[in-house]
């Protein structure tokens, strides 16, 4: 059996499993293991994953993403999500759209404590949606921003996928964070251009002066957001002012956010309880996907195909940029099948050794960290296109009301954003890497 037909059974191994409905980490597990015994035998396979199972585990860094996921859990349980809402909706009442605008400012602002994109998409849903529903938004309009602003939660630091690509390509994780913040906030501020434009365009969609009844509660709102402000100010200024290292700051979020839901008084004993299962869970989904990945990669690794691939592009000579435009161009076709996580885990060892070696006029470790946000940006945008787009079906799950193709139509203005962002990003990797610079 050739090389190129081995990795192209492993390949098909994995999608006929994911058509089965087997999960993705077990697909990728299964897979590998079958290239791997099939190329070494059964002896070294066993032996990897004696060796490889504690190695790739006793990674201090892994430690971060648990952290970050639990910080995420006790803001959802504790009603923050509620108070950020509440807060941008009575800050956002003077506009016409003020109730789109304040979800995608909520979905932001809960990004920064979250660092997940489906989390974001559904926590800001369950509060927004009614609210929007009820003040005679349309459900395109609705469902669309809010898959949107979905997206937010892994452009926004702390993001976990962010913190996977760290792990993988070996990068500083505090001077990615750094790096997501300003495509972070141009993703934002695109968001609420699209709505602003799409509610002039198309005047039904959303009420004309209805927001104005969220402005009397603005004090209040006020006093709700500022816990929230602190833990955001306590993590990431700590992180960059070079008090604790980006781990050490997930602990300090996890105890600020904890703080702060028993200053809500909104989070009871079971609450807690399923924060903890949640984490226990979600931690335990991604380290299996980390597990599958390495034996995924292993196996394609033996065929030396990826070695071949990277010394056949690096011979062909195409300019740095068209090489990662084309990458990105995959992420958003390897989108309609894969979860971001997923995504990540497979294809950064075969993509990033290809970038390495591309010469974009800048220090390696500087494209290096320019790539992984063109990367996390893709993979947003997978997650609203045409034909799957995660986040559309989880918001539209949560509108039952609301046919799916008036929500992917919902989500065209911002996908039509953020292609301009990324095209902008892409010929201008100095717009990422300005703030990186400050960080040491």
């Amino acid at each position: 059996m050739t090389p190129l037909l081995l990795v192209f059974l492993i390949f098909s191994v994995m999608l006929a499993l994911m058509v089965l409905r087997t999960p993705i980490a077990v697909a990728m597990f299964l897979a590998g293991a079958s290239g791997y015994c099939i190329q070494a035998g059964w002896s070294p396979l066993t032996s990897f994953l004696n060796n490889q199972a504690f190695a790739r585990f006793a990674n201090y860094d892994l430690s971060v993403i648990p952290l970050f996921l639990l910080m995420g859990h006790l803001a959802t349980q504790g009603g923050i999500s509620r108070a950020l809402f509440g807060f941008a909706s009575s800050v956002m009442s003077r506009f016409q759209g003020g109730l789109a605008m304040a979800a995608v400012l909520a979905s932001a602002a809960f990004g920064s404590i979250c660092g997940s994109s489906v989390a974001t998409a559904a926590t800001i849903t369950s509060v927004a949606l009614p609210e929007m529903r009820q003040h005679g938004y349309s459900g395109r309009l609705a469902t669309g921003t809010l898959a949107a602003g979905g997206t937010l939660g892994i452009l926004i630091p702390p993001s976990v996928p962010l913190v996977i690509y760290a792990i993988l390509a070996e990068q500083n994780i505090a001077k990615l964070f750094a790096a997501a913040l300003v495509p972070g906030i141009l993703a934002m501020l695109g968001y609420l251009v699209a709505i602003a434009a799409y509610v002039r365009l198309y005047p039904g969609h959303a009420p004309q002066a209805a927001d104005a009844a969220h402005a009397p509660a603005q004090a209040r709102w006020i006093t709700g957001i500022v816990p929230i402000a602190i833990v955001f100010l306590v993590v990431f200024g700590g992180i960059y002012g070079g008090f604790f290292t980006p781990t050490e700051g997930a602990a300090v979020g996890v105890a600020a956010t904890f703080v702060v839901t028993l200053f809500k008084r909104e989070l009871t004993a079971p609450k807690l309880a399923h924060c903890v299962y949640a984490t226990a869970q979600g931690s335990g989904m991604i380290f299996l996907l980390f597990l599958g990945a390495d034996l995924m990669n292993a196996a394609l690794a033996l065929t030396q195909v990826p070695a071949q691939l990277a010394a056949l592009i690096t011979g062909w000579q195409l300019p740095p940029l068209v090489v990662v435009t084309g990458i990105l161009l995959f992420y958003i076709v390897l989108g309609s099948v894969m979860d971001e996580l997923s995504m990540l885990l497979l294809t950064i060892p075969l993509f990033f050794p290809i970038v390495n070696t591309l010469d974009f006029g800048i220090p390696h470790d500087m494209a290096a960290i320019w790539f992984g946000i063109m990367v996390l940006m893709t993979i947003g945008f997978g997650m609203l296109a045409p034909p799957v787009g995660l986040n559309v079906y989880i918001v539209n799950s949560m509108a039952k009301d609301i046919p799916i193709a008036e929500s992917y139509r919902g989500v065209m203005p911002f996908l039509v954003s953020d292609a301009i962002r990324m095209l902008l990003l892409l010929l201008f990797p100095g717009i990422t890497l300005w703030l990186v610079r400050f960080v040491r």
